[in-house]
């Protein structure tokens, strides 16, 4: 587990950032291959609508880190806010933001929002998976002690370190990539049967945001907010609800025949 890689002169390239780099780069070359067989020139817009959707999900994964997780910590280090190269991102944030600036791009080029949501939904949880590696080498989004002699060590330049000392954590993060690597096969699945345009995505925030609500309970990054339950969990209920609603939604309301697939070797 290593933050730093090497140093350009004093510059050091940090682990986390390469990884979260990695982390768009694989969700764009993904969403790619998997609109390029849709076979609907869907393809040609990948590049432009990646880099509108990363840079909306960066400022809002860190906002919301901000101001809903660590504000305790960011409101007496203001000029501290920009500097995500350190760490503290929270996905709910990144996928709320990306997704409000994925809406606004299919609506400015005319593209259809849900055709292209279902698409792009296994391509944004394997981006997902990846940058939970990010966080393993990081030591941030880290698991509460175990209290037992089994668990992570993370070195004493780490947050979680720095949070819990020589102690054991569970592998929260690592379980939720791996964890996000299920459910792109499931989401792969998914989409090569009939289906409503709209049902891929919502399976994606439905499956991802009960992942989130379980494995918050082993998490020692965050403290409760209300009734037992964090406010990342708060936030994967309300998302799961929501997503299940417009699931249902579009199998019994919606007209439009299912889509079937359509994928070209």
């Amino acid at each position: 587990m290593h933050q730093y890689l090497f140093f350009i002169g004093s510059f050091p390239l940090r682990a986390y950032g390469l990884l979260f780099m990695l982390g768009i780069i694989c969700a764009a070359i993904t969403a790619y291959v998997l609109t390029k067989k849709d076979g609907h020139g869907l393809h040609r817009h990948i590049l432009d609508f990646t880099m509108c959707c990363a840079v909306a999900g960066i400022i809002g994964g860190r906002l919301w880190d901000v101001f809903f997780f660590d504000w305790s910590y960011y409101g007496r280090h203001l000029l501290q806010i920009p500097f995500v190269w350190q760490g503290g991102m929270a996905i709910q944030g990144g996928i709320v933001f990306g997704t409000l600036a994925g809406i606004a791009y299919t609506k400015i080029h005319h593209i259809d929002t849900w055709r292209f949501a279902d698409l792009l939904a296994p391509a944004i949880i394997l981006g997902q998976s990846v940058g939970r590696m990010a966080n393993v080498m990081n030591g941030d989004a880290f698991g509460h002690p175990t209290g037992g002699n089994f668990g992570i060590l993370y070195p004493d330049t780490t947050l979680a370190y720095a949070t819990y000392g020589n102690q054991p954590l569970w592998p929260a993060e690592i379980w939720e990539g791996q964890i996000d690597i299920l459910i792109f096969v499931a989401l792969l699945l998914f989409s090569v049967f009939p289906h409503h345009k709209g049902q891929v995505f919502c399976l994606y925030v439905m499956l991802y945001s009960l992942a989130r609500f379980f494995l918050e309970f082993l998490r020692g990054d965050y403290t409760v907010l209300a009734l037992g339950l964090k406010s990342a969990q708060w936030t994967s209920l309300i998302a799961f609800i929501v997503a299940l609603i417009i699931f249902i939604f579009l199998i019994y309301y919606r007209r439009t025949p299912k889509i079937k697939n359509t994928c070209r070797a």
